[in-house]
């Protein structure tokens, strides 16, 4: 089994669609037998859905380049 590290690890790497089918896997086993884990997935999950549901976005490079400037500019 998985350790609760990797389990959080791997959370967080399947919210963005970065972990494979048998992380996946893992992760679900483990948090059969981990409820500290299975919360802490269930709230992931959740805190996606609501940046989804936001539609947050970052700052273009160029925004970034801007406001840097006019920090500078201020400073």
């Amino acid at each position: 089994m998985i350790s609760c590290e990797k389990a959080a690890d791997i959370c967080t790497r399947a919210q963005y669609n970065e972990a494979t089918s048998m992380e996946k896997l893992k992760l679900r086993f483990h948090i059969i037998f981990c409820k500290i884990c299975a919360e802490y997935t269930k709230q992931n999950k959740k805190l996606t859905s609501l940046c989804n549901k936001a539609r947050l976005r970052s700052l273009s490079e160029k925004e970034k380049a801007k406001m840097r400037e006019t920090i500078r500019k201020l400073g």
